[in-house]
């Protein structure tokens, strides 16, 4: 996987824009006016610029050495300056560190890591901290088949149901959940309707 991305974001295009996902900006702005953001597989860089330039203290990473070269391109840019590494979860110096929340956005895992990474990053949040998720839900399949350019993984084991994030941060308690048809204009590679789990929560263990 690590050579698709590499080879997905070797292009001089931010395959999926240059401004934040919309539910991530919704969520940012809403509920977490300051803090310290943990941001998975973040690609590009988007999500990590506009919290940054939002006040807030964030670490991004990514297994795509390509994906940091242009988040930095886009925080220098943007005027910011963001802390991003590139390695795989388990591997990466984050024990210790303390987060106020984390923030997946189409952050899809093989099954075999999924819990492992999910109940990972939980652990990083401080209690009363939060979990912000958008991610392609299982009934997504189907409208790939329509949507070509809708993105997503084409295996479903890969895919979410509410149900999955509820279970994976059960120390966390639902402030806002849903799953339901998006319209998505992110780049080239989110274009069409997609079907997405959306899920905020609140640390409470």
């Amino acid at each position: 996987m690590k050579e698709f991305w590499d080879n997905k974001y070797s292009t001089n295009e931010y395959v999926y824009g240059e401004e934040p996902n919309e539910y991530f900006k919704y969520a940012i702005d809403t509920f977490l006016p300051a803090g310290r953001l943990l941001l998975p597989a973040e690609g590009e860089g988007r999500n990590a610029v506009y919290a940054v330039k939002k006040g807030l203290e964030v670490v991004a990473f990514d297994q795509s050495k390509e994906g940091k070269k242009k988040a930095l391109k886009l925080a220098d840019k943007a005027g910011v300056k963001i802390d991003y590494r590139v390695g795989e979860l388990p591997d990466l110096p984050l024990e210790g560190e303390i987060f106020t929340a984390a923030a997946l956005i189409y952050a899809h895992f093989t099954p075999q890591l999924r819990l492992e990474y999910h109940r990972l990053i939980g652990k990083l949040i401080k209690p009363e901290g939060l979990i912000i998720v958008e991610g392609f839900s299982q009934q997504h399949i189907e409208y790939q088949k329509k949507y070509p350019n809708i993105g997503g993984p084409r295996n479903i084991g890969m895919l979410y149901t509410l149900e999955m994030i509820r279970s994976d941060f059960d120390d966390f308690e639902p402030i806002e959940s849903s799953e339901g048809e998006v319209e998505l204009s992110e780049g080239s590679s989110h274009i069409g309707t997609g079907n997405v789990i959306r899920f905020i929560g609140r640390k409470v263990k």
